[in-house]
């Protein structure tokens, strides 16, 4: 017997902004968790799983009109009889989805009102899960799941942040070392939308997301499969249903001319298609190093987004650029010791706060002068940390003018 297990799958929720050259792609862009939730019925087909689980955020807040549930009702009709186990979490709680269409038959819904106990008696499991009631759920919800059900594989199904959210905020927090102490045989978990395995025997597992949203959700995106033989758990495994990858390509740019740029480019894009398994990429690109193009690079997007385009069609793959992020600095033609009290006294007036508020409101200024549509694009701090980031990059023009000055 098998089960699929996904979470996180926000459908119809878009993805973060690209550049503007990413318009052909835009079709893709609004349909892309669709056709990865598509992807993941396809695999429980394919598979022939008993059941699929869905451990939470299966829509990505209030739908904006009934074609979600409808795609969702579709989906499930494709996987009938197979039954679905869904848990409501913290963007698709009971409270937030005021839209409302008959549940599909097959799909059995986990309560927000308590834990929850299904048993499929023809294969010896039982699922206990708690639906979220509202959006923010602080307390522990595993401490009320019951006792396992003896003779029984039991799975518990939750939406939590664990005890390290990272990114993530704070839901329904629990440690692995409580879900242990349970005695379940596996932990089908959402919310974090990193794969990651925190036990095994008993397993306790987040899927990850279905499909990667954002410049941070990079690499393989998916569910995971799980394999139950006499009764016993003998292999869990990810695998891949997103239809587009996003990829973060580093590229240090010292000492490059032009032409070895591009070439370093070039060998970017060809590794990151390499292990994109055919999907289309979403990049972030950052270059880094000192390059004598650093005074350049800032007005040539243009062309490094070419090179990228140009390197994706050698290499018989598409790629996209979200954003490109320049973090070079000039060759240091001064000796930096000579300039290190000039240096030192630069950073140190960062201290002063009345310096630092001022340059945050010109920045803010600055910020509220783009169009909408281009904001998202700005690196501009906004916060005292970011500054110190700022202030190397100023650094670094100081010392190039200064360079340039003497040469």
């Amino acid at each position: 017997m098998k089960f699929l297990h996904a979470a996180d799958i926000h459908l119809d929720s878009p993805l973060a902004g690209l550049m503007a050259r990413a318009e052909p792609l835009r079709d893709d862009l609004r349909a892309c968790t669709r056709r990865a939730f598509a992807a993941m019925i396809d695999l429980a087909i394919a598979e022939d799983v008993a059941f699929v689980i869905i451990a939470g955020d299966l829509y990505d807040g209030d739908w904006k009109d009934f074609s979600t549930g409808l795609f969702f009702a579709e989906q499930m009709k494709r996987l009938a009889p197979r039954p679905c186990f869904l848990l409501r979490g913290n963007h698709d709680a009971q409270s937030l989805i005021t839209k409302r269409l008959p549940a599909p038959p097959n799909v059995r819904e986990f309560s927000s009102r308590r834990c929850e106990t299904f048993r499929l008696p023809e294969f010896g499991v039982a699922l206990h899960g708690h639906s979220f009631p509202e959006r923010a759920v602080p307390e522990d919800l595993s401490k009320d799941y019951p006792d396992p059900l003896p003779g029984m594989l039991n799975i518990g199904v939750l939406h939590t942040s664990g005890d390290d959210p990272g990114e993530h905020a704070t839901y329904a927090p629990c440690t692995p070392q409580a879900l242990r102490d349970k005695g379940y045989d596996y932990w089908a978990l959402g919310h974090i939308h990193l794969r990651q395995v925190l036990h095994e025997r008993p397993w306790i597992v987040f899927p990850g997301n279905l499909q990667g949203r954002h410049a941070r959700e990079t690499g393989a995106k998916g569910c995971t499969l799980v394999t139950v033989e006499e009764g016993r758990i003998t292999a869990v495994e990810h695998r891949s249903v997103d239809c587009l990858r996003w990829a973060s390509l580093a590229v240090d740019a010292t000492g490059a001319e032009e032409a070895a740029l591009v070439d370093r480019v070039g060998a970017a894009v060809t590794a990151a298609l390499a292990a994109a398994e055919g999907r289309a990429l979403l990049a972030r690109l950052t270059i880094t190093g000192e390059t004598p193009l650093h005074a350049l690079l800032p007005d040539r997007h243009d062309d490094i987004a070419a090179w990228c385009a140009n390197a994706a069609i050698e290499a018989e793959g598409h790629l996209w650029l979200e954003k490109i992020k320049l973090h070079t600095s000039p060759p240091r033609a001064v000796d930096a010791g000579a300039l290190a009290p000039l240096r030192a006294a630069f950073l140190a007036a960062l201290e002063d706060e009345a310096l630092r508020q001022d340059l945050l409101s010109d920045l803010a200024a600055v910020r509220g002068k783009v169009p909408a549509p281009g904001r998202a694009a700005l690196d501009l701090p906004d916060d005292v940390l970011a500054l110190a980031r700022l202030a190397d990059e100023a650094w670094d023009a100081v010392e190039a003018a200064i360079a340039q000055e003497r040469a």
